[in-house]
């Protein structure tokens, strides 16, 4: 079936180069896209928060101890909290 869809430029561009990348079709790109949205949706997938943890040695020693409103009062010092 033939459709007519409006795609940015710029991912109409990320699109095109992924399938010369992998030499394919636009449209095998374009269809493995809607699959994969398909199959997510169907499965319920959930959103999975990155891990944005840094390298680090815990907590300062001030806080060690402390309950997380300590910590966020402390944070939050003089923001207007």
């Amino acid at each position: 079936m033939k459709t007519t869809v409006d795609i940015s430029d710029e991912l109409l561009k990320k699109a095109k180069r992924l399938a010369a990348k992998r030499r394919t079709t636009l449209r095998a790109i374009i269809e493995q896209g809607l699959r994969n949205t398909i199959k997510e949706q169907q499965r319920g997938a959930k959103y999975v928060l990155p891990d944005m943890s840094i390298d680090g040695k815990g907590l300062q020693a001030e806080f060690k101890n402390k309950a997380w409103s300590d910590i966020r009062d402390a944070a939050y010092e003089g923001r207007g909290s």
